[in-house]
């Protein structure tokens, strides 16, 4: 399948800010799953994008801005050929050996809820990769999809408790929960093409990744309980949802702000719909 995304990231000041420095992960690399056949981003200001290969294999891009800055805006517009591998993980870069995420964050640290769900899930297979779509399946079944449940900031266990809050969320819950069996987990971000018609969408999409015994890594989306097919494109990995957000950064000045994205994922025309 051939993918046109297109996603656009604003923050609007209350009063002018005085410096912006930002860190991006909106770059998608090549791999079996994919491939990036143009990808561009910019921002509305004058700067530069200083592009790194991070600790994780991500291609980071880094600017800052001297102000006043009313508003920011960063637009990404690119196309990408997908290819269905199952939600198997092949020639993607990796820098990291597998063992180190297994680490706990604050955002995936797992409270004694949390440390039974998973437990309960691994006690019922022995199977590794039964065992990781079972805890798909869990998550799904027991989350609500809710955008104002939770924030950028809420943790797995919070989310948990909660039992509602976004592919974010889903994704952090996945990552606490296989840890605490013992299947090194990481962090997704990327893009999702919806299959109800709905092309507009509100945010990028995430999910998670466990590396199988005799697979490697493998995808696992419990916000749709499926592994990632030819509608996903992989931009960026890591321990939790901090880690592979696709915008962080900080400022001087500027009070308030009002953060909006957009994001539209479709099938490039003249390519098929399924």
């Amino acid at each position: 399948m051939r993918l046109t995304i297109r996603h656009r990231t604003t923050y609007v000041y209350e009063q002018p800010a005085r410096f912006v420095i930002q860190r991006l992960l909106l770059t998608p690399r090549h791999c079996a799953s994919q491939y990036i056949m143009r990808w561009r981003v910019e921002v509305d200001h004058d700067c530069r994008l200083h592009e790194r290969e991070d600790a994780f294999g991500n291609l980071a891009q880094s600017m800052s801005i001297d102000g006043p800055l009313a508003s920011m805006t960063t637009s990404v517009e690119g196309e990408v050929e997908t290819f269905d591998t199952h939600g198997v993980v092949k020639d993607a870069v990796e820098r990291l050996p597998p063992e180190l995420y297994l680490r706990e964050t604050a955002m995936t640290a797992a409270d004694e809820p949390l440390r039974d769900f998973s437990a309960d899930v691994a006690a019922k297979f022995t199977d590794p990769i039964e065992r990781l779509h079972a805890l798909t399946a869990a998550i799904c079944e027991r989350m609500t999809f809710d955008v104002d449940a939770t924030n950028s900031g809420t943790n797995a266990a919070d989310a948990f408790v909660r039992k509602r809050g976004v592919c974010q969320d889903f994704a952090n819950i996945f990552c606490a929960a296989a840890r605490r069996f013992g299947a090194p987990a990481r962090y997704v971000s990327g893009y999702f093409r919806r299959d109800d018609g709905q092309d507009a969408q509100v945010a990028g999409h995430a999910w998670a990744e466990a590396h199988v015994p005799f697979l490697g890594w493998v995808g696992f989306d419990p916000a749709h309980d499926e592994s990632p097919g030819e509608a996903y494109v992989r931009v960026s990995i890591g321990l939790d949802s901090l880690d592979a957000a696709p915008v962080r950064g900080a400022r001087i000045g500027g009070g308030g702000e009002t953060l909006s994205v957009s994001v539209r994922a479709e099938a490039t025309q003249g390519q098929s719909q399924g």
